[in-house]
């Protein structure tokens, strides 16, 4: 566990320190923007009850990403506060990339969460996932996605580590001048609710995150044009269903 503790505390140190860096070397990209998204669900759960701004910068050369990410209410509260930061590297010409995230959750109602550099696994913020996805190809079209909590604040009433699972399924084709992404989330492990156990995505194995988003340009100058994307997505084991509109900068 301390090893843990030393590894996550110096990767984001060598993130903090490396970031002036990463923007004097005209070798690599940096890109930023922001969404603003008329409620916050991902992968199925929702995480805010009205409108949130999520920014993000990243920095990518070669195979390797690092960037960072955010999502903030617009009432100032923590309803869907996020953020998070995240190391990817992609080989085998992109077809497969391989994760490292470190969400942080800041929550008002536990006052040692509201501590980015508390790293006590009895009460961090803190959760670090790792993920494997496999892009698709023109013959095999079908994106696959596996992410996997393996240390933070994804515990059981025991504090033991739950290492919630997630995979996804996904299809992107266009229609006329819109974007469609299908997408089909499930988490594959039951949990002993008796051993006050639930995981981060439910309680069951079963399909947690089912629908499509559709995004388009909407031109708004000769040289300006404005993404916009709708999302239905549903989720049958919590018998939810979410209508989610967004607009990109």
């Amino acid at each position: 566990m301390m090893k843990i503790k030393k590894l996550t505390t110096l990767l984001i140190g060598v993130i903090i320190i490396t970031g002036p860096l990463f923007a004097q070397n005209e070798k690599g990209d940096i890109s930023l923007g922001a969404d603003l998204m008329s409620r916050y669900i991902w992968r199925g759960t929702q995480f805010s009850t009205g409108p949130v701004i999520q920014p993000g910068i990243e920095y990518s050369k070669g195979s390797f990403t690092i960037g960072a990410w955010g999502s903030y209410s617009f009432d100032g509260d923590n309803d869907g506060a996020e953020a998070d930061i995240y190391i990817s590297y992609s080989f085998a010409d992109n077809l497969f990339i391989a994760t490292l995230t470190d969400y942080f959750f800041p929550n008002d109602q536990i006052a040692a969460n509201n501590s980015y550099f508390d790293f006590k696994k009895e009460s961090t913020g803190h959760i670090l996932e790792g993920s494997i996805a496999f892009n698709g190809t023109k013959g095999f079209p079908i994106s696959i996605m596996a992410a996997m909590n393996f240390w933070g604040a994804d515990q059981d009433a025991n504090g033991d580590q739950q290492y919630s699972l997630y995979m996804e399924l996904g299809h992107s084709f266009t229609y006329k001048v819109v974007n469609i992404d299908l997408f089909a989330g499930f988490t594959p492990i039951d949990t002993d609710e008796d051993k006050g156990e639930s995981g981060f995505y439910g309680d069951t194995a079963g399909f947690v995150n089912l629908g499509f988003t559709a995004s388009k340009e909407v031109a708004i100058t000769e040289k300006f044009s404005l993404p916009i994307s709708a999302s239905v997505i549903a989720n049958p084991m919590a018998e939810n269903l979410f209508l989610v509109f967004g607009v990109s900068f």
